[in-house]
């Protein structure tokens, strides 16, 4: 009883052609792939920096951190925050859902911390938004 392998086994040049060929053909296949078009994809972050003048890290995290955490978390749109918090600045880094409009966010996360501006410390100085980053994703089909 023969087996469709025992071919090739007794004829390994056979074997080599066959295997060439399949790479050829595939590479020929790759290269006639069109790309149709490349999606937008919107992956933006905003950026909250807030300074508060000789106050320690753990002081900027309870009275400035953390209640913009609060305030900025109820917005639209967010997939997740991070922060972090220094001697007399408090950093929070905002990331948007996937194709979420920046500039509406951007608007929202504004006007949140804007709504608890006067109940955090006196010391504290301007809060700064940062600039809106996107991302353009290509594919292949």
């Amino acid at each position: 009883m023969k087996s469709f392998t025992d071919i090739f086994i007794r004829r390994p040049v056979l074997a080599i052609v066959v295997n060439l060929v399949i790479l050829i053909a595939g590479f020929q296949a790759i290269r006639s792939l069109n790309v149709r078009q490349y999606p937008r994809s919107d992956n933006a972050a905003v950026t909250v920096t807030t300074a508060y003048v000789g106050a320690s890290a753990d002081l900027v995290r309870g009275f400035i951190t953390t209640p913009l955490e609060r305030t900025i978390a109820a917005a639209d749109g967010i997939d997740y925050i991070e922060s972090s918090s220094k001697l007399g600045l408090s950093t929070i880094t905002i990331r948007l859902k996937l194709n979420y409009d920046p500039n509406k966010a951007l608007a929202e996360i504004s006007s949140k911390v804007d709504q608890v501006r006067n109940d955090l410390k006196t010391a504290t100085t301007k809060t700064s938004y940062g600039s809106i980053s996107r991302t353009w994703v290509a594919t292949t089909s």
